[in-house]
């Protein structure tokens, strides 16, 4: 299991350290300007993927389940990535200021939220570990 951890590990921070270059070359070398053919599908994908994370966060919340952290990080994620498209790609003055004020007033407090409840909304414990009442022998509360 640890050889497994450091393998993994270390292909991630390989991945990282990959994608510096390579994000300094796109920065550089993308056009400033390009048609999507399919942007409408592209975006509803998305909030789609959006919504779903949202409400599966809402069902681990109520259902206290273990999950509830990866599904509120994934909504989190999701969040944050929506609030930097909409501003970096928002077209004028106009749509630059509507897409900030969502950024700013829904889509990352919303993922603030999500951080939160993920790291402090208790799951149940695993059953080994739930206080009981007291029994005596025949099983009978105390």
């Amino acid at each position: 299991m640890i050889r497994q951890r450091l393998a993994v590990s270390t292909f991630l921070a390989a991945a990282a350290l990959v994608l510096v270059p390579w994000t300094i070359w796109l920065a550089s070398s993308l056009p400033p300007r390009y048609l999507a053919e399919h942007w409408g599908i592209a975006w509803a994908g998305f909030d789609t993927a959006l919504a779903a994370s949202l409400a599966l966060t809402s069902i681990a919340a109520l259902r206290r389940a273990a999950w509830l952290d990866r599904a509120a990080a994934a909504a989190a994620t999701l969040l944050a990535a929506d609030a930097w498209f909409d501003v970096v790609t928002a077209s004028g003055t106009l749509a630059l200021a509507i897409a900030t004020t969502e950024a700013l007033a829904v889509e990352l407090p919303v993922a603030l939220l999500c951080i939160w409840a993920a790291g402090r909304l208790p799951a149940p414990a695993p059953p080994d570990q739930r206080t009981t009442a007291p029994t005596n022998p025949e099983g009978a509360l105390q």
